[in-house]
């Protein structure tokens, strides 16, 4: 009879749930000492092809950055393959960025690729991913409520500060269309809301939304750099909570998100909207 080793089957950390590539790194040594008593980081770094012994546990320290070359040396130390070593690679690319926008683009293509590695493998289908609405359908959605807007209008994209093309802008009205959020009028064709509010969608898979987010705070960093101080209102609070009232900050939060759509909602049915805003609220924790 085989005896197994209950060690040597626990999962090991999963790559995509980490946007820290040393906190990786250091999980990852700690799970291959605990499954194997004689890994070290000369072991590590042999498979890695590298002269120095401790590097890995310099990069875990923050002493030393991996480059391109350095990080696809330490993708193959521990046995990815070409999919997984392109999100290492990218991960690091946005932990070492230096620039804001640099972070963000990482981020992006970070939450792109892992997206399509679950699409891939079936745990999320395909049709749910085309479905989803991107950030640009909300946008458009929005702007049936604004003045001197027509969602026919081909150059629509302009109005959008560049951050899309007009066939982004096209396809998302399609989507909107085909999901019955907007409806031609009777009277002149032009695109309306076919409701007051967007039908909330139970079913999107968490990586989708992390996208979605993901692109949510790349605009909004946008917006820091080239809006001026009038025009935005950025604010932060460092808090120090109990378990209890971060939960009750947390819901209070949400009825505030949905007191302010309703408000907006019915002021619409008055009269049109002067411009298009994006309103984030994020709490996350800073401390373990």
């Amino acid at each position: 009879m085989d005896v197994v080793n209950v060690e040597e089957q626990r999962p090991g950390p999963l790559l995509n749930d980490y946007a820290d590539y040393r906190r990786y790194l250091k999980d990852y040594y700690q799970y291959k000492k605990t499954s194997d008593r004689r890994y070290n980081y000369g072991v590590f770094s042999a498979r890695a092809d590298i002269k120095s012994p401790n590097y890995l546990k310099l990069v875990i320290e923050g002493k030393r950055n991996l480059s391109d070359k350095m990080a696809e040396k330490f993708a193959r130390a521990m046995e990815m393959d070409k999919e997984q070593s392109r999100e290492f690679l990218t991960m690091v690319k946005y932990c070492q960025a230096k620039r804001n926008d640099e972070r963000n683009l990482y981020l992006r293509e970070l939450a792109e690729l892992r997206v399509k590695k679950k699409i891939a493998k079936g745990e999320i289908k395909q049709e749910v991913w085309e479905n989803i609405p991107s950030w640009v359908s909300w946008v458009i959605y929005e702007m049936a409520d604004m003045e001197g807007v027509n969602l026919n209008d081909k150059n629509l994209a302009q109005l959008l500060r560049g951050n899309v093309r007009q066939q982004d802008v096209e396809n998302a009205i399609e989507k909107l269309i085909q999901a019955g959020e907007l409806k031609r009028n009777d009277i002149d064709g032009r695109l309306e809301k076919a409701s007051d509010v967007t039908r909330n969608r139970e079913d999107v898979p968490v990586a989708l939304v992390k996208k979605l987010q993901s692109e949510l705070i790349q605009i909004g960093m946008d917006s820091l750099y080239h809006d001026s101080a009038e025009e935005r209102e950025f604010g932060a609070l460092t808090l120090c909570l109990t378990e209890e009232e971060f939960e009750k900050l947390k819901f209070e939060l949400r009825q505030i998100r949905k007191r302010i759509h309703r408000d907006t909602a019915v002021a619409r049915k008055e009269n049109k909207g002067k411009r298009i805003y994006q309103l984030n609220l994020q709490l996350f924790p800073l401390t373990n």
